[in-house]
């Protein structure tokens, strides 16, 4: 204490020792302290303050004390709250103080305070020095150690915990954060028990046997679910009992599951040379959702000598493995044959049981006598001003013994008049034409069992004037309406597998142009230049592509380029016309909208759903490919996804797609519909040479793509219930695939064709058009 109040100047110092600051970077002083009022001193005190200072140094232990005044520095200057006077004194009333100050950041080990009374009575009854720290803590699993704060008022400094107690960090370390008051906030992240232990009263305890826990995630131990056991503690998994199994990809909550019993109830229906097999589920499943049938087909051989597998030749619609329906239509088989059919249902685990007996149910059928399948080419060998001769091949299923062909022709657009000659070979002259005309010819073999097919047509022109020997005169291909006729008329078809594409050495109207050998059997290897047709061509480019080839076609000089041949066999349907089937459509078709079901149950909507996205194999197993426009939907059957640019595919895309850019489902099933009319017409291109804006007025008045030329009426029913347009009235993909496995069980239900009427009607829509344009 010090009270020198009648004396002047005066400068008072009280001196700290050395205190250490133990790793603190911060530290609090608390004074508690009396001090007189000066207005209660008697008069003429030399100097009288209120207040004195605390000060600080950073000096170390060792430097010279009688420095250390020089080498403070003030921290603060206190005042006090509460003042006694000289009654007070006499009631023995002090009132007491209480200043709290804090100092830092601190960097050194220790420091010295000293306080400085320049004038003051006053009584310095405590100093406290001190620092904060966070205490030692466990929680949720995870120690935390005591923690010393950092030097900012408002620092927090992190602390990761460390997981005790069989227990592992849950996706991130726990961390906590400790405050300059010494508390735990913001705690981040948790420990949880490690797999084969459960968290109980805040520790973790071992599973007992006959419980498991596999996964971080679940907060206690799970009883083995059904078929497994757990025969010792701590058990992470469950083990499969004798007989049941699991595949990775089960999660572990799921029951071990055995093979699928055999098939129940299978029955066939033999209808020529396809045989339609169909059956219930197996009576037990194995416990599993995931069951598929695979089909053996074997021939029954003659006089009793056994079975051989069915060869290649022999389609499956769908398909022959994996099927997940209860059905599948055997094509191409043999007439007048014994078949031998296994059906065995598998599932998800019968990889795993090798030790368990394959569960068949065995068909025994023999197909009926069959018509020959349809003519696939027929060729035109020479012309005469009246006359045309023509050869074709045997038709690729003959089905028995060919015993004459049928010839049918008539000139081009007088169909309702035509005449049908019969040949017991595969050429015939055709005599009695008309000059320069355009004729069309169909043909089609019989057996004992009946005609097969017409054939596709076939455009053939007689000449229109005589030729002289030696003369050859220029021909305008323009005069052939058909192009494949002009074409074929003067050039030579070239097999693709002839021709080996090494560069591109530039460009033409039409495409690239490259270079590469020409290997024609017979002939030695030339070096050629070979014009293409870019992808994505119209009718029109394809058109003048061909007549380009039917000029160059018929020149012949040493200083004219010289054509060697074209390819125009592609892969496309158009090459295929009428050579399907109308089930082998409708089996494609049924893939993809299966493929679609599958996308659409996935929340996918494809975006640009046509037959230029479908591949298609040799087995004509289609998938839906391209995805560069598919969106992931949300969790909702309304859903849609939104797009603010971009091309769209406007003659396959809904009408709200376009005016709005709204995707979903729904739209998708639209532009499925446009993919029928693609397969039924044979690769036709919607709308032909329509423009996309007159294809969007015409689908805005209600109009539709007419039915393609012999479509089955309930396809194109179909096709039309697709293109609502109302989304809501479109059918769901799952229930396209359900219709059209009915068609495909009951084929008589495809005999009635579209109604001509629609087509009528909509090429009457586009001369309005045309005419008031």
């Amino acid at each position: 204490q010090v009270c020198r109040v009648m004396e002047q100047n005066q400068n008072n110092w009280l001196h700290t020792n050395w205190i250490l600051t133990e790793g603190a970077q911060r530290v609090f002083i608390e004074l508690k302290f009396t001090l007189r009022d000066c207005n209660s001193l008697p008069g003429g005190v030399g100097t009288c303050k209120e207040t004195f200072n605390i000060d600080g140094t950073g000096m170390t232990e060792e430097e010279d004390r009688a420095m250390k005044e020089s080498r403070y520095i003030k921290i603060d200057t206190i005042a006090a709250d509460e003042s006694f006077t000289e009654l007070d004194l006499g009631d023995r009333v002090m009132k007491l103080n209480t200043e709290v100050r804090d100092l830092g950041p601190l960097t050194r080990k220790g420091f010295y305070l000293a306080f400085q009374d320049l004038g003051a009575c006053i009584a310095l009854v405590s100093v406290r020095v001190f620092y904060k720290r966070c205490p030692f803590l466990v929680k949720s699993l995870a120690e935390f150690p005591g923690t010393i704060p950092g030097s900012e008022a408002s620092q927090l400094v992190e602390v990761v915990g460390r997981c005790v107690n069989n227990s592992l960090p849950l996706y991130e370390p726990p961390r906590m954060h400790c405050s300059t008051e010494g508390e735990w906030l913001v705690p981040i992240g948790k420990c949880v028990c490690q797999t084969g232990f459960e968290e109980i009263n805040g520790s973790c305890q071992v599973c007992k046997v006959g419980f498991y826990r596999s996964l971080l995630e679940s907060l206690a131990c799970s009883k083995c679910p059904p078929h497994s056991v757990a025969r010792q503690t701590g058990a992470t998994a469950c083990s499969c009992e004798d007989g049941y199994y699991k595949i990775d990809s089960d999660p572990p909550n799921m029951a071990c599951t055995r093979p699928p019993s055999a098939p129940r109830n299978a029955i066939s229906n033999v209808n020529e040379t396809s045989v339609f097999l169909e059956w219930s589920v197996p009576m037990e499943t194995g416990g599993r959702k995931d069951v598929r049938y695979n089909i053996l087909c074997r021939r029954v051989l003659p006089d009793g000598r056994g079975l051989e597998e069915c060869g290649p030749n022999v389609r499956f619609l769908p398909r022959r493995i994996g099927v997940s329906n209860t059905s599948v239509m055997v094509a191409d088989l043999q007439s007048h044959t014994n078949y031998s059919f296994l059906l065995e249902a598998v599932n998800g685990v019968s990889e795993l049981a090798k030790d368990h007996a394959k569960q068949y149910v065995s068909l025994n059928v023999t197909t009926n006598q069959a018509a020959p399948s349809p003519v696939s080419v027929v060729r035109k060998d020479h012309t005469g001003k009246s006359s045309i001769a023509i050869s074709w091949a045997e038709p690729d299923r003959p089905n028995g013994i060919i015993l004459e062909y049928e010839i049918k022709y008539f000139e081009k657009e007088q169909d309702s008049s035509y005449t049908i000659i019969k040949s017991k070979e595969t050429e015939m002259v055709v005599e009695g034409l008309k000059p320069s005309s355009v004729y069309i010819f169909q043909v089609r073999a019989r057996t004992s069992a009946g005609y097969g097919a017409f054939s596709r047509r076939f455009e053939f022109q007689t000449s229109p004037y005589l030729k002289f020997p030696g003369v050859r005169t220029y021909i305008d291909p323009l005069t052939y309406e058909d192009p494949n006729q002009a074409v074929h008329e003067f050039t030579q078809e070239i097999d693709v597998s002839f021709i080996s594409i090494e560069r591109i050495i530039g460009a033409g109207e039409f495409g690239e142009v490259c270079s590469g050998p020409l290997r024609l059997p017979g002939k030695r290897e030339i070096q050629v230049a070979i014009k293409t047709l870019k992808a994505g061509y119209t009718e029109q480019q394809r058109r003048d592509f061909l007549w380009e080839a039917s000029i160059m076609g018929q020149f012949n000089h040493p200083n004219i380029i010289h054509l060697e041949g074209v390819v125009t066999k592609s892969e496309s349907l158009s090459k295929n016309d009428g050579q399907f089937t109308v089930i082998q459509l409708v089996g494609m078709l049924r893939g993809i909208a299966s493929g679609m079901r599958y996308l659409s149950d996935m929340g996918y909507v494809h975006r640009d759903l046509a037959a230029r996205n479908i591949l298609v194999n040799s087995n004509l197993v289609c998938k839906v490919s391209d995805f560069g426009l598919s969106r992931v939907l949300e969790d909702d059957p309304e859903a849609a996804y939104t797009t603010r640019g971009g091309k769209i595919p406007i003659r396959w895309t809904a009408p709200e797609a376009i005016a709005y850019r709204k995707f979903t489902s729904a739209s998708d099933v639209w532009s499925y519909g446009i993919v029928m009319w693609e397969v039924m017409s044979y690769g036709e291109r919607p709308y032909w040479e329509m423009s996309n804006q007159d294809v969007i007025k015409a689908v805005e008045e209600s109009y539709r793509l007419p039915g393609p030329m012999d479509c089955p009426e309930a396809l194109y029913h179909l096709m039309m219930d697709c293109w609502q347009r109302e989304r809501s009235n479109r059918p769901k993909f799952d229930e396209i695939v359900c219709l059209l496995d009915k068609l495909i069980r009951n084929p008589s239900s495809l005999k009635k064709l579209v109604n001509s009427s629609h087509r009528y009607e909509f090429t009457q829509y586009i001369w309005n058009m045309i005419y008031f344009l």
